[in-house]
């Protein structure tokens, strides 16, 4: 691997002045999609901040200090937390599809924020942390052959694809309705405003600002907003400075709501999840590799980025917050400014978790309009979708083969449609069981080498 020339490397550290700005770049490249997560799943915004800054640094801490990576919120996890935050509550299937796909809120449900089974989420997220220690374990003694074995990029491509589009509703529900039951043409225009600010940022600009289109999109709206008179400050007024966390863990009822019974149930919406969020980490991590010039998969392994990605999700869960992920709006950072610096990192992580004690900081936040983040989800979820297409087309995959257009469809369809099957108590849904069936496909028709396309071996998606 060729070494390409870095600002600061590894394993070197700015002065202090520049080290803060540095530090600073790298938080507002992935604040904009952190917050996200929260405020659409419900969420409290200061515990996804302290949950980011406190997994980063398990992150660097577990890699021995020779990985750059700043772990945020995950948005694959966007749907299956929303599913195990209303397990428990007495609602049906259909209902819990509506409220998946923004077709009903809590309010019609007769639900509030509070009524959620956060505890739920708790579980799921460990359990996630723990499939990922596990695999981390697997790939430590027998590599990972394994894992293209049971997902080949004609099962990751669709299955991206799905995370993206089954939140497609949820984007424009919010850009159309802002959180209320009504439509509103302010609210199209403020989030129109948010959308194309975002676009114009991610195409015509250079720099740190190229990276931050959803954060710039979101200011922009925001002022907008303002402007057109849909944005109450109350509660940032009545916010304190200094401010405790909603830790789940302080939250009683989040215990009252939970029962064991469910668990089965909430790991069966979590874990597939995580064999597709696994294979992007890898991914993230050989990108990150050719950009340091230094191949992380082999140092400091897989086993150990995996291990830090699967504790910093846990201690999430524990706190309260979603599960976290490696960051390629950060991976963009290092690759634009050469600057790869994991004291900037921890820096970054630093700070991210302070803000989540300010409380006039996340009441700001929190004031931001429902359309303002409809409008630059569009573009974000489709993103998503569409990084799915490019795992295809990267790949090589041939659809003139009858199993490969199957798989594809079969997935696309059964996890955009909500398709479900209930056993039990349990219920396989969305995502979780779209990828099930895809793995199944894949291993039952023929040809199976054309599920993973024609690309090079030494430029696959995984690596040994």
């Amino acid at each position: 691997m060729m070494k390409p020339k870095l600002v600061y490397d590894v394993h070197e550290m700015p002065s202090g002045g520049r080290w803060l700005m540095l530090s600073l770049q790298h938080v507002l490249a992935m604040f904009g999609a952190t917050v996200l997560v929260p405020m659409l799943t419900g969420l409290p915004i200061s515990v996804t901040l302290v949950s980011a800054g406190i997994g980063t640094l398990i992150y660097i801490l577990l890699t021995q200090g020779k990985s750059p990576v700043f772990l945020g919120s995950s948005f694959a996890y966007i749907a299956p937390i929303m599913s195990a935050s209303v397990i428990g509550l007495g609602l049906n299937n259909d209902q819990v599809q509506g409220y998946l796909n923004s077709q009903t809120s809590l309010t019609d449900l007769g639900l509030t924020g509070s009524d959620l089974n956060l505890f739920a989420v708790t579980v799921g997220l460990v359990s996630v942390g723990i499939i990922y220690l596990i695999v981390a374990l697997i790939i430590k003694y027998a590599g990972t052959n394994w894992i293209n074995k049971i997902l080949p990029p004609v099962v990751i491509g669709p299955t991206i694809m799905v995370i993206g589009l089954s939140l497609a509703g949820v984007a424009v529900d919010m850009l159309r309705f802002n959180g209320t039951t009504t439509s509103d043409w302010r609210f199209l225009v403020v989030g129109f405003v948010a959308l194309l600010t975002a676009i114009l940022v991610a195409n015509y600009t250079k720099g740190i600002f190229r990276i931050i289109p959803i954060m710039l999109g979101i200011i922009v709206g925001y002022v907008f907003g303002i402007i057109f008179g849909i944005v109450d400050f109350q509660i940032v007024n009545d916010a304190s400075w200094f401010e405790m966390p909603q830790f789940v863990w302080l939250n009683k009822g989040a215990y009252s709501r939970f029962d064991a019974s469910q668990i089965i149930e909430i790991v069966i919406l979590m874990v597939p999840v995580a064999l597709v969020t696994i294979s992007e980490h890898i991914g993230d991590h050989l990108v990150l590799s050719s950009i340091i010039g230094k191949n992380l998969t082999k140092n400091p392994g897989l086993a150990r980025t995996l291990a830090g990605d699967g504790l910093a999700t846990m201690t999430a869960g524990f706190l309260g917050g979603p599960a976290n992920t490696t960051y390629g709006e950060n991976t963009g950072v290092v690759g634009i400014t050469k600057v790869a610096s994991v004291g900037v990192i921890g820096g970054a992580a630093v700070i991210a978790l302070l803000l989540g004690f300010v409380g006039k900081f996340t009441a700001l936040i929190s004031t931001i309009p429902a359309c303002v983040m409809g409008g630059v989800s569009i573009m974000l979820f489709g993103v998503i979708a569409s990084s799915g297409v490019r795992v295809l087309i990267n790949n090589k995959i041939d659809f003139n083969k009858q199993r490969n257009l199957i798989i594809a469809a079969v997935i696309l369809v059964s996890g955009i449609g909500g398709l479900s099957i209930s056993l039990g108590k349990v219920t396989f849904a969305g995502m979780a069981l779209s990828a099930i069936i895809g793995i199944i496909l894949h291993q039952i028709l023929p040809e199976k080498s054309a599920g993973y396309g024609e690309k090079e071996d030494d430029s696959k998606i995984f690596s040994e």
